[in-house]
């Protein structure tokens, strides 16, 4: 049943290990169980919790041990294993002939292991053969949002907005830049010293980044953003307290009339969620074009089209820029424009697509609050070599945009919508605006639990004549002032 997964020898697993040790081993039959005890001759006895406590030394040697061991069955599976025809494989035939191996490994070597570690050992090694390795468990871990390396023996992960150091390792720094190279190489990347660093996504979805030595002076930099297979709506937004259902009233209004919209914030803020809430709002009957560097929006619309960006060949051609990609998509009719982030020269098209005719587009943006987003165009137009009067910039900005959310991770780790502000034009130099919501911090629980509330600040929304003329009379109720209930 394994044959077809193998190398094409003509001699059982048994033999095939023996040959590479240059020892004559008789063929034995494959076992049936995930992982069988050796023989009775080779078992040592299993000291019960209650008769013996291993040391923690001898338990840590242990576990290096097996790492030992994992890593030569590794490199015995892929000198056995077929590899090409792996793809075609089921799973199951698949996890019988890595166990299959791994069991006549273990027994020549005289290793006896209870059931937990054989089935550990097990998943490893079709984590090591299929997947990535130590990661496989973290990727499919949903509480898990982050996965940050820092060399072989510190992996860091984040859940529900903070960091926590995990138990898993690499074995050393040639197991980590395997695995990195297995990521990149598949998606037709390289990393090595003369590039050191690299952008990719997993086959998940999943955001991709690594950087290796000599730049990583302690051992190779991973950082993975998972991919979140289900998008929030705009309910579970409001459900998980990220803003209410008056601000989520607002923003249906501000969508569906096609206001230009910038949401801005830190990493990790929530931005990428918001922009899929937001545009939940958008009519299925418009044609939406996407530009990101790594695809993560997920549009439930009808007429949308992708498109991603692309980094420049080993010779340093081919390069396809979001500046591109969005030239490119002002040819292509589309109705609304939303690009994942903007952190370059892309901003001067960005900008001039949403001052003309293509109202409603979105984007998102690196900064702490909407004044300062605002300065960051800014800075991003002087960057992109475009010599303008700081008036004529300023200009710009106020006419293509209208609504700047803020969304924050704050420091107990929960994520806010913590400012919606209107730019309702220019006062001389300067360009005007008005927060209409905010979220008001009020203290600290004693377990660092941020107590706050979200308001309104009173002021009239500076378009709620265009709302009204498109169908939304949102009641000025909405834009009174409220207390925490």
């Amino acid at each position: 049943m394994f044959s077809k997964y193998k190398k094409s020898s003509g001699t059982a697993p048994a033999a095939r290990l023996a040959a590479i040790k240059g020892k004559t081993v008789e063929p034995s039959a494959a076992p049936s169980s995930p992982l069988p005890e050796a023989p009775k001759s080779l078992r040592r006895p299993v000291p019960t919790a209650s008769a013996q406590v291993i040391p923690d030394d001898r338990e840590k040697k242990r576990k290096e041990r097996l790492s030992e061991i994992k890593l030569e069955l590794h490199k015995a599976l892929l000198d056995n294993l077929n590899l090409a025809a792996l793809e075609k494989a089921t799973e199951n035939d698949l996890r019988q002939e890595i166990n299959a191996i791994a069991a006549e490994t273990l027994e020549e070597k005289g290793l006896v292991l209870n059931r937990e570690e054989r089935l550990q050992l097990s998943q490893d090694l079709y984590d090591e053969v299929t997947g990535l390795g130590p990661l496989e468990a973290l990727l499919k871990d949903d509480t898990v949002n982050d996965i940050l390396v820092n060399g072989p023996k510190q992996i860091f992960v984040e859940r529900a907005g903070k960091l926590q150091l995990t138990d898993i390792t690499f074995k050393d720094e040639k197991h980590l830049l395997r695995i990195i190279d297995k990521i990149v190489s598949a998606v037709g990347r390289r990393v090595d010293e003369s590039n050191p660093y690299v952008d990719a996504r997993l086959a998940d979805g999943s955001r991709f980044n690594a950087m290796v030595g000599p730049i990583a002076v302690d051992g190779s930099l991973v950082s993975i953003r998972k991919f979140k297979k289900e998008k929030l709506a705009i309910d579970d937004l409001v459900k998980f307290g990220a803003f209410t259902e008056e601000m989520a009233a607002y923003l249906q209004a501000a969508v569906a009339t096609r206001l230009n919209v910038i949401v801005s914030g830190g990493t990790g803020s929530g931005k990428t969620t918001t922009l899929n809430a937001l545009s939940s709002f958008i009519d299925d009957s418009e044609r939406i074009l996407t530009i990101e560097d790594t695809a993560e929006l997920q549009l439930q619309q009808t007429h949308v089209g992708r498109m991603e960006s692309r980094p420049p060949n080993v010779e340093g051609k081919g390069a396809v820029t979001q500046r591109d990609c969005l030239r490119n998509a002002l040819r292509m009719r589309p109705d609304r424009i939303i690009v994942g982030e903007t952190r370059g020269e892309e901003v001067i098209d960005m900008l001039q697509a949403m001052n003309t005719g293509h109202d409603g587009s979105m984007t998102t943006i690196h900064a702490n609050s909407a004044r300062d987003g605002v300065s960051r165009l800014e800075n991003m137009i002087a960057m992109a070599g475009i010599e303008m009067p700081i008036k004529a910039v300023r200009s710009q900005i106020s006419s293509a945009v209208n609504l700047i959310v803020q969304a924050s991770r704050l420091q107990d780790g929960s994520r806010r919508m913590t400012s919606i502000t209107e730019i309702t034009g220019m006062e001389g130099d300067v360009i005007s605006m008005q927060e209409v919501f905010r979220y008001q911090r009020v203290g600290l629980t004693p377990d660092n639990k941020i107590i706050g509330h979200f308001t309104a600040t009173g002021v009239r929304s500076h378009f709620a004549e265009r709302f009204r003329l498109w169908g939304y009379d949102l009641p000025s109720s909405i834009f009174e002032p409220y207390a925490a209930e």
